[in-house]
């Protein structure tokens, strides 16, 4: 938390329009930096994410949705 505290915001202001070009199964997928973030790098956190809770639950741990959801 500290280190990421640390991070100003100059370091992605203006990112938004950068280029990204990813090569995936073999080809080129480009991506401006906000198209891949709300497009490409936030759903597949959350897929990882709720799998791991799905798998943790299939195995008998006993956590729920407040343990997903963090303390709102």
């Amino acid at each position: 938390m500290a280190f990421l505290q640390s991070l100003g915001p100059e370091l992605i202001d203006g990112t938004e329009d950068r280029p990204i070009v990813l090569k995936l199964r073999g080809k080129e997928v480009n991506f401006s930096g906000q198209n891949y973030l709300l497009n490409f790098a936030l759903p597949n956190f959350f897929f990882h994410a709720v799998t791991a809770y799905d798998i943790l639950r299939h195995n008998g741990v006993e956590i729920g949705k407040q343990d997903f959801l963090g303390n709102y």
